[in-house]
C-alpha cells in the first residue's frame, strides 16, 4: 500500500506540473506567433496644390507614399508632374512634365507609449523627363541702340524624345498624428545633380521635382508639406 501511494503521489505531482507548464507553453506559442505590424501610408503634398490655386503660371500635383517596413525604417516614393511658365534673361517659356522619387526614411525619434510621431532623416533618387516650350525671346545684341527684337514664334525642346534629368535629394522631415491615422508632414530638401542632359542650342533650365537648374551650380532645394492616411495590415508567421 506505501508503494501504491508512493506512485499514485508521484503521478499526481507530475501531472500537475505538466497541467501548471501548459498554459506557459501556449502563451509562449502564441506570443511567437503574434502577427507583425506593417503600414501603408498614401496621400499629397498639399504645399502643390496651393501653390497651383494662388499662382497662374504653375500647375502641379504630388502623390507620396511610404512602406513601414520596421519599427524605424520606411521605404518612401513620390510621384508627380508639373507645368511651369516662367522668365529667364531673354527668354519666357513653358516646362512640362513628371518625376519620380524613390528612397528611405528612418526614423530617430523614440515615441512616447500612444505616440506614432516620425522625425526622419532620409534619401531619395529621383528622375524627371520633360520638356521646355520657347514661347518668345529676345535676339541677344552687343549693343542697345535699338530694343532688342522680339521673336514670337516659339519652338520645341526635347520634342523627339523628353529631357531626363537625375538627381539625388537628402532630406530632414517630420510627420505628426493629427487624428487616428492621419498624419501633417513637412521635409526640407537638399538636391544634388547626377546627371545633367545635354541640349543641342539650348540650356536644360527648369526640372520638374528639383526646381531652377544653372549652369554654375549642381544644387538645388525645396520643401514639401504633405497630408497622409496610413493603412495598417498584418502577416501572421505559421
Amino acid at each position: 500500500m506505501k508503494i501504491k501511494h508512493i506512485w499514485l503521489f508521484i503521478i499526481s505531482g507530475f501531472s500537475s506540473v505538466i497541467w501548471a507548464q501548459s498554459p506557459k507553453t501556449e502563451t509562449l506559442d502564441s506570443l511567437n506567433k503574434q502577427p507583425k505590424t506593417y503600414a501603408l501610408r498614401v496621400g499629397v503634398d498639399a504645399s502643390r496644390l496651393l501653390k497651383t490655386q494662388l499662382n497662374s503660371d504653375f500647375s502641379g500635383i504630388e502623390l507620396v507614399g511610404d512602406l513601414q517596413l520596421g519599427k524605424r525604417l520606411f521605404v518612401a516614393a513620390e510621384l508627380g508632374t508639373e507645368k511651369i511658365e516662367q522668365q529667364s534673361e531673354l527668354i519666357h517659356y513653358t516646362t512640362k512634365g513628371n518625376y519620380l522619387k524613390l528612397g528611405i526614411d528612418y526614423n530617430i525619434f523614440n515615441n512616447w507609449e500612444g505616440m506614432d510621431n516620425v522625425l526622419a532623416v532620409g534619401l531619395r533618387f529621383a528622375s524627371s523627363g520633360h520638356r521646355h516650350a520657347v514661347n518668345q525671346y529676345e535676339l541677344y545684341t552687343t549693343h542697345r541702340y535699338f530694343d532688342n527684337p522680339i521673336i514670337t514664334q516659339g519652338f520645341e525642346v526635347g520634342e523627339k524624345s523628353a529631357i531626363s534629368t537625375r538627381w539625388i535629394e537628402l532630406l530632414f522631415g517630420v510627420k505628426v498624428e493629427l487624428l487616428q491615422n492621419l498624419y501633417a508632414g513637412m521635409s526640407l530638401r537638399l538636391h544634388i545633380l547626377a546627371k545633367r542632359p545635354e541640349v543641342n542650342n539650348y540650356g536644360n533650365i527648369y526640372a520638374p521635382g528639383f526646381n531652377r537648374i544653372t549652369d554654375d551650380n549642381s544644387f538645388g532645394s525645396s520643401f514639401n508639406y504633405t497630408l497622409t492616411y496610413k493603412f495598417p495590415f498584418r502577416f501572421r508567421k505559421n
